[in-house]
């Protein structure tokens, strides 16, 4: 289990030009979030990152029930809900593995850190590809026997048993 670094620690940034600004995450350094606290009743927090060099910049304010200056008015019905959300998270491709396994392994712990703890992002969803995909170094499947319905020749790949299981 990975320990959760109390408080949050800014954003180093490394431009990589064209407007590419990144925070830095290495083996001794990863940026952090404080921990997600709800907001009170009527209050929202918001976390914007910008091409301006913001990153996951925090701020909070409070709902109004009516518009007292002119511009975009979002309107929240509470009452109803229209759909469930599980959760947040992204993908775990081949490239992604791959460039992960490249790391240190300190370098990987602060990594999945930022994305999977209480101090990161906290996701807590991810999306596996089956077999290869757009993003991976060699087109291949499970099964690559013709007509083997009964997938008597279904074999995981290196790919999946060193990157994704």
């Amino acid at each position: 289990t990975l320990p959760c670094l109390p408080g949050a620690r800014p954003c180093i940034p490394k431009d990589f030009g064209h407007g590419s600004l990144v925070c830095v995450c290495n083996a001794t350094y990863c940026d952090t979030l404080d921990p997600l606290v709800l907001p009170a009743p009527g209050s929202y927090v918001k976390y914007e990152s910008s091409k301006a060099g913001k990153r996951l910049e925090r701020s909070e304010g409070k709902f109004q029930s009516t518009l007292r200056t002119p511009g975009l008015l979002l309107t929240l019905n509470i009452s109803t809900l229209y759909q469930h959300v599980k959760g947040f998270g992204g993908s775990l491709s081949d490239a992604a593995a791959m460039n992960i396994l490249k790391l240190s392994r300190p370098a990987q712990d602060n990594l999945l850190r930022s994305y999977f703890s209480e101090s990161g992002i906290e996701y807590n969803l991810i999306r596996v590809p089956m077999a290869c995909s757009d993003f991976s170094v060699r087109p291949y499947s499970y099964d690559d026997v013709p007509n083997d319905y009964e997938l008597k020749h279904f074999r995981l790949v290196d790919e999946d048993v060193k990157m994704k299981v």
